[in-house]
Formats: C-alpha cells, sequence, structure tokens
C-alpha cells in the first residue's frame, strides 16, 4: 500500500548567499524530533507516528534539478509529500514536480524575505529566488506571502509583475489572512520566526513572527495541504538546538494539517 505522505530530506544548500549550513539541517531536525523529549503529537491529536507516513530519509544533492526528479519519483507514490531543506532554492525544482500532479496549486509562503529576485550574486536559481521562478514558469495558481520585512523596490516591482499576494510584518494581521481554494502548497522558511525563537538560521531579521503565530497561522488552514517544505535551518548559528527544536514542532504541525 503506497504512503499516504512521504517526508523526503533534500540535503542541499549551493544557492545560499552569505553563509551555508542548511544542508546539514534534515538529520537535526529528526534528532530533535525523536530524541525523547517531544511525543509525535500534532496539537490537532493526529500522530506523526503512522503507519500511512513514510519517511524515505535524506538526499544529498550534487546536481541542483536533481530535486525535482526525486520529487516526482516520490509523488508517483503518494499525494502528499513534506520535504526538510536545505536552502529555499529547492522549492522551485519542487513546485516544478507538484505542477505536474497539481495544476491548480496554491501557496502560503512564510518567511522574512519575498525570494522574487529576478537573479542575486548572477544566479538565477539563487535561494533569494525561486518565487520569481515559480511566477514566470506560471507553476501555481496564486501565491500569498506572510512575515515579510525586507521589501526593496525590486522585489515590490516583481510582486506587482506576477500579482503577488503579500503581507507585511508591519501591516500583518493574522486573523484577516486570505482563504484558499485550490490545493496548497506551504513553504516555511525558518527566519520567518522573529531570531528569539529561530536564531539558527542564516539571515537574522528582527521583527519577525513568534512560533504561535506560525501555529495558529497553519491550524486556521480550511484548505487541503497536499505539500510543504522546512527550509533554511543553519544548525552552525543555532544556540542550545533551539531552532531544531522549533523545526520539529513545525514538522509535527505541517504533517498534522496534510492528515
Amino acid at each position: 500500500m503506497n504512503p499516504k505522505i512521504i517526508v523526503q530530506g533534500i540535503q542541499f544548500d549551493e544557492k545560499s548567499s552569505y553563509q551555508k549550513g542548511s544542508k546539514l539541517a534534515p538529520p537535526l531536525i529528526r534528532e530533535a524530533l525523536y530524541c525523547g523529549s517531544l511525543n509525535l503529537y500534532a496539537e490537532n491529536g493526529h500522530s506523526i507516528e503512522d503507519s500511512e507516513i513514510k519517511d524515505k530519509g535524506d538526499f544529498n544533492i550534487s546536481t541542483y534539478f536533481d530535486i525535482e526528479a526525486i520529487t516526482k519519483k516520490h509523488l508517483d507514490l503518494t499525494p502528499k509529500i513534506l520535504t526538510l531543506g536545505g536552502d529555499h532554492s529547492i522549492t522551485f525544482p519542487i513546485i516544478k514536480a507538484f505542477h505536474k500532479k497539481y495544476p491548480k496549486l496554491d501557496i502560503l509562503h512564510i518567511d522574512a524575505h519575498s525570494d522574487l529576485y529576478d537573479s542575486y550574486e548572477g544566479d538565477i536559481y539563487s535561494h533569494a529566488s525561486p518565487f520569481a521562478r515559480i511566477m514566470e514558469n506560471s507553476l501555481v495558481t496564486r501565491l500569498v506571502q506572510v512575515g515579510i520585512r525586507t521589501l526593496n523596490p525590486h522585489q515590490e516591482i516583481q510582486a506587482k509583475k506576477y500579482n503577488v499576494e503579500i503581507h507585511q510584518m508591519k501591516d500583518l494581521d493574522i486573523s484577516n489572512l486570505p482563504k484558499f481554494k485550490n490545493p496548497l502548497y506551504i513553504s516555511l522558511d525558518l527566519d520567518a520566526f522573529d531570531p528569539a525563537f529561530a536564531p539558527g538560521v542564516s539571515h537574522h531579521e528582527p521583527g519577525g513572527l513568534t512560533s504561535r503565530q506560525v501555529i495558529s497561522l497553519i491550524q486556521n488552514i480550511d484548505s487541503e495541504v497536499v505539500g510543504a517544505d522546512i527550509v533554511e535551518y543553519n544548525p552552525n548559528r543555532d544556540f542550545q538546538n533551539m531552532t531544531a527544536f522549533l523545526a520539529a514542532k513545525m514538522m509535527k504541525e505541517l504533517i498534522g494539517s496534510m492528515l
């Protein structure tokens, strides 16, 4: 019997700017999850210790576009995938694979950065550019971004060009976010959180979301969540594994919402 959800770890950070280290994250998130400090239940009562959830382990990526092939292979076995990254560049090839299965797909992108650069440091596949690639290729129907607090003129132009709905942190009302009609993919960059909650990221952006705000956001989604990723955890920057445990908590909540 095929699983209901597959978990895949994508160990890739070659598209990172400033600091690398996020390729180390997937096994450390699992280590936090299964260390005995936590139980395996999401707050909605679903346990991730479920025979219908299959963890396919970690993939050490040598070629960027191998990510799409790995994801497609797993989507042939299951309707839903949770990915542990990795830098945020991995979302573009993952969504390319999802588009083949879900031609009408919405994305909820939770992040400090809109990642809409046409190119960053000369790389069109930078971790600062995945959503520009996704939108220019018409891979999703709708892109909603939450928690943004670094919007610059270039990315504002890009957002208007691609009709991206941005809920900046300075104006954010979690209770008044839009509803989704299509199957939903959630992309969670851990620097969406204020650094007080997630010190283990490469780009500290003060003034961010609390862990409870993000959990509430996930819990109040009423459309079908078919995929998600957790990206940009950099263990080299962490303090007492705080961010690893936060990522493990988010992993439980995202799988809970997918179940």
